[in-house]
């Protein structure tokens, strides 16, 4: 299934398939994240990238910058319901009866009623209440608070837990996930445990930008490379979630996904793999992230 957007000047946005992600619930597949979006920018970037056509937008209670999205949403002219909009319960929000209130104070800064996807920012196995938090979520999409739950940085283990207390599969793993640093294992146990994979950081900062194999298939394709690996994520399967501040860079990686990549050209990048993790480690990343 794919949706065509037009930008506010005419111009045809890209073909984006969406994805389905739980019973009666697609995202676009390509999305605008809004990590380090400062608060006092994050209406303007999302403003811009709601006229150039993105309808899926992802942000966090720990970027403190959900005022600023919900300030775009309402000011874009864009019904509420063409827009998904993902945000995340942070580690020092963790629990189950605080969840709920974070949820909530998460909507309400957001100016909308439920959101699309709440996911748990990240496991923060160290304080032990993940498994917590996921049964409040659970309990939010059972009531209909929220549309769909999800994970986000669950390695395997992780997943058990949570599938142990409740039978209601995460929607979204969302993960750092770049051609230098593909979490097969992550990635694999995400798919069992019924997940779609959605990939943060997809361009590894930047990192990835300068292989190789990358320059070579944007050469062949009179592409950037940012938009060869985001196509790789698509024909992949994953959502991905690139940020940017300027116009003409989101409208670049939006148009990605008209871009298609050779079987040759996938494995070539695919071959990039080397365990570079840029991120925090899941195992033990521990930051409450309340500033």
């Amino acid at each position: 299934m794919n949706t065509q957007t037009t930008s506010a000047d005419g111009s045809s946005a890209a073909d984006v398939a969406l994805i389905q992600i739980a019973p009666g619930v697609h995202l676009a597949q390509i999305g605008l994240g809004v990590f380090q979006v400062p608060p006092d920018e994050a209406q303007r970037v999302v403003e811009d990238a709601l006229e150039i056509g993105y309808r899926h937008i992802d942000t966090a209670a720990a970027y403190v910058n959900e005022t600023g999205v919900g300030a775009a949403i309402k000011a874009s002219g864009v019904p509420r319901e063409e827009i998904f909009v993902t945000s995340k319960l942070r580690n020092g929000d963790q629990g189950y009866d605080s969840a709920f209130r974070a949820y909530a104070d998460t909507c309400e800064r957001l100016g909308v009623d439920r959101l699309d996807l709440y996911l748990i920012h990240w496991p923060y196995p160290s304080a032990g209440l993940f498994v917590d938090s996921w049964r409040a979520l659970t309990e939010l999409a059972a009531d209909g608070r929220v549309r769909s739950v999800g994970v986000s940085n669950f390695l395997p283990e992780h997943l058990d837990a949570i599938a142990a207390v409740s039978p209601l599969r995460p929607a979204v793993n969302q993960i750092e996930l770049h051609p230098t640093f593909q979490q097969p294992h992550v990635i694999e146990a995400s798919l069992a445990a019924g997940a779609t994979v959605e990939a943060y950081s997809p361009l590894g900062q930047g990192a990835d930008l300068d292989a190789e194999p990358v320059v070579a298939a944007a050469a062949a394709h009179d592409a950037s490379p940012a938009q060869v690996i985001l196509a790789w994520h698509l024909q992949r399967g994953y959502i991905v979630i690139p940020k940017s501040s300027r116009r003409e860079r989101m409208a670049e990686n939006l148009a990605a996904a008209s871009l298609r990549l050779s079987e040759e050209e996938l494995q070539a990048i695919t071959a990039l793999d080397s365990d570079a993790r840029i991120g925090g480690d899941p195992a033990t990343f521990a930051m409450t992230q309340i500033r």
